[in-house]
C-alpha cells in the first residue's frame, strides 16, 4: 500500500493559505461596499480662514479683505545676534583640566555653560578650580575659550 505523499506541514501550510485567500476575499468585499458612503465633491472640499484654520464652511464674501504688501515678508531665517561683544572678556571657573592631554572645560558664571578650553588658547597656565577670564570662538565643533588668562 503507497504512503499519502501529504505531511502535517504541507497540510497545514494549504490551511493557512486558504485563510489567507478568504481573509483578502472579506476585505475586498467589505471595501466594496464601503463605496455606498457620500463621495460627493462637496464633502470632500475644505476652506482655510484668515487665521490659517481649516474649516468646512466657505468663506463670507461680504467680508472685506485685508490687503498685505508681498515686499514686507521675510522669507528665511534671520541672522543669528551675537549676545555679547567679542572684545568683552568673560568669567569663569575651570571644571577640569588636563595636563596630559592639554585640554579642560571652563564653566561661565553668567550662562552656566559648559565652554571648551586647549592649552593653545592659554595665555596663563590653568588648572582645575582656577577663576578665569577669556574669550570665546566659534570652530567647527563648538564654542571654544581663548585668551584665557588667571584672575588674581
Amino acid at each position: 500500500m503507497a504512503r499519502s505523499r501529504e505531511t502535517f506541514s504541507k497540510k497545514e501550510k494549504e490551511k493557512q493559505r486558504a485563510k489567507k485567500k478568504q481573509e483578502k476575499k472579506e476585505k475586498r468585499e467589505a471595501r466594496n461596499s464601503d463605496t455606498d458612503k457620500s463621495t460627493d465633491f462637496e464633502d470632500m472640499i475644505a476652506y482655510v480662514d484668515e487665521f490659517g484654520n481649516i474649516t468646512s464652511t466657505p468663506p463670507d464674501p461680504s467680508k472685506k479683505k485685508k490687503e498685505i504688501d508681498p515686499d514686507t515678508i521675510d522669507i528665511g531665517i534671520p541672522k543669528a545676534v551675537e549676545a555679547e561683544d567679542s572684545d568683552a572678556g568673560r568669567k569663569g571657573k575651570v571644571t577640569f583640566f588636563n595636563d596630559s592631554k592639554g585640554y579642560g572645560f571652563i564653566k561661565d558664571e553668567q550662562t552656566q555653560e559648559s565652554i571648551f578650553v586647549h592649552m593653545s588658547g592659554c595665555i596663563d597656565e590653568i588648572r582645575e578650580n582656577d577663576k578665569v577670564t577669556f574669550l570665546t570662538e566659534k570652530t567647527p565643533k563648538g564654542i571654544s575659550a581663548i585668551e584665557v588668562k588667571l584672575v588674581q
